[in-house]
């Protein structure tokens, strides 16, 4: 059930005051009542419609304030007394931090710290040594601009919401949080996100949607727990062929990016099973790993631009069918081509050495043999620069009733023209 809201009232002006303030408005928000139920209206009160409010009354909004004010001492008092594990203080027109949280020893027994929808622009340095056994912290809906770096002293921290905030920046420290579950920072001002993120290894959903990121970390791929990752509503160019390596995610959600390629081995992975990438214009192929899959691609592959970097692979048959392909592919072979090239029989023979990670080669090489361009899709054979591929226009698949306004096409990559040649969508 949706919150109840107060002094929701249209803003036209009213009868007893300028700028859509009226005595409605006063007879909603501003009730003093001691009876009133303290969840009730008088602490929902807009940040926005309380200073229209207190302009045109300001004996009466002050009357106000300093009930709030009594309230939340009262709250945080008996808390204290009676060592709550939880603590609600949401729609309280909070702009700072309560005191009242942080006086003496704080409360060294919360768990569960609840305030949405306030105004809160920062948080203390010493979060964590006022209430150091903190589980879950909820500051969804404020005006935060940035996290102190202390918050990586929170050992115990599992769950993290700070969606729909102001956050231009996550701090390298958050990385500390080594007990952390689930992080959301949607819908904020983030265009970065701090390699660290990769060091929690607990980490199982991760929400970084409606923000302006250009790329993910490729160290994400160490949160071997992650199971739910959403990033929609970005500027993703590209998605790290490392993320492949995540063999706990259950849900990859990237719609309305501007993807204009997928890793050839997204949807290896048997625990991969929903990806949505709907929406992303410029996106024309999808690995056939995926074929088998919950996807969601409307949208995609409706734009005519074209790469000007990387390899675009014409399909054969399709008259001005092009597609681009991730940017480690550097050569392409077709089924006239029996021979593979050096350097692609070279990397597959390293890979095949007992301990091909304690080579003596450039970091390059090392990182590529390890973390390889993709694996074929018919045998499992790595492939490091040279890929065989086939598209399989979606329109002409089983698929082509469920998915609409789109052109995409599967593309399946292989590691010679003999398994080019025996490739099957249908598996």
């Amino acid at each position: 059930m949706a919150d109840p809201q107060v002094g929701t009232q249209s803003d036209s002006k009213g009868a007893d005051g300028p700028a859509g303030v009226s005595a409605d408005d006063v007879t909603c928000t501003l009730r003093l009542d001691a009876k009133l139920p303290a969840s009730s209206s008088r602490r929902q009160v807009s940040t926005r419609r309380l200073m229209k409010i207190e302009a045109v009354f300001p004996e009466e909004t002050s009357l106000w304030r300093a009930a709030m004010a009594t309230e939340l001492q009262e709250t945080i008092c008996m808390a204290k007394q009676e060592r709550h594990k939880n603590l609600f203080l949401n729609y309280r027109n909070l702009n700072k931090f309560p005191v009242e949280l942080l006086k003496d020893e704080g409360l060294q027994f919360l768990e569960r710290l609840y305030m949405k929808r306030n105004s809160l622009t920062t948080l203390p340095d010493d979060l964590a040594q006022k209430l150091p056994n903190l589980i879950e912290l909820y500051l969804h809906s404020n005006n935060i601009v940035m996290v102190p770096e202390a918050i990586g002293e929170l050992s115990r921290l599992r769950s993290l919401d700070l969606s729909d905030n102001a956050l231009q920046v996550i701090c390298p420290e958050i990385g500390r949080l080594r007990s952390l579950r689930h992080l959301r920072l949607a819908n904020n001002q983030l265009e970065t996100l701090p390699s660290e993120l990769g060091d929690l290894q607990e980490l199982e959903s991760l929400d970084v949607s409606r923000n302006r990121l250009t790329c993910l970390p490729a160290r994400l791929h160490r949160c071997l727990s992650l199971q739910y990752l959403t990033a929609d509503r970005n500027q993703l160019r590209h998605l790290p062929r490392h993320l492949c390596l995540l063999t706990s995610l259950n849900e990859l959600s990237l719609a309305a990016n501007r993807l204009a390629t997928l890793p050839p081995d997204l949807g290896r992975s048997r625990e991969l099973q929903f990806v949505f990438v709907d929406n992303n214009v410029e996106l024309k192929g999808l690995p056939s790993y995926l074929y088998n899959k919950v996807i969601g691609c409307n949208g995609c592959g409706i734009s005519d631009v074209v790469p000007e970097e990387g390899v675009v692979f014409r399909a054969p048959g399709s008259a001005g069918l092009e597609i681009p392909l991730p940017p480690e592919v550097k050569l392409l072979g077709g089924e006239s081509e029996h021979v593979v090239p050096l350097e692609e029989l070279a990397m597959r023979s390293l890979s095949h050495l007992p301990h091909p990670h304690e080579l003596l080669l450039p970091r390059t090489l090392q990182e590529r043999l390890w973390c390889p361009l993709g694996h074929c899709h018919r045998c499992s054979q790595p492939m490091f620069t040279t890929v065989y591929p086939n598209a399989f226009p979606l329109r002409d698949t089983a698929l082509a009733g469920v998915h609409h306004r789109t052109t995409v096409s599967f593309i399946a990559y292989c590691c010679s023209s003999r398994c080019l040649q025996m490739f099957n969508l249908q598996g």
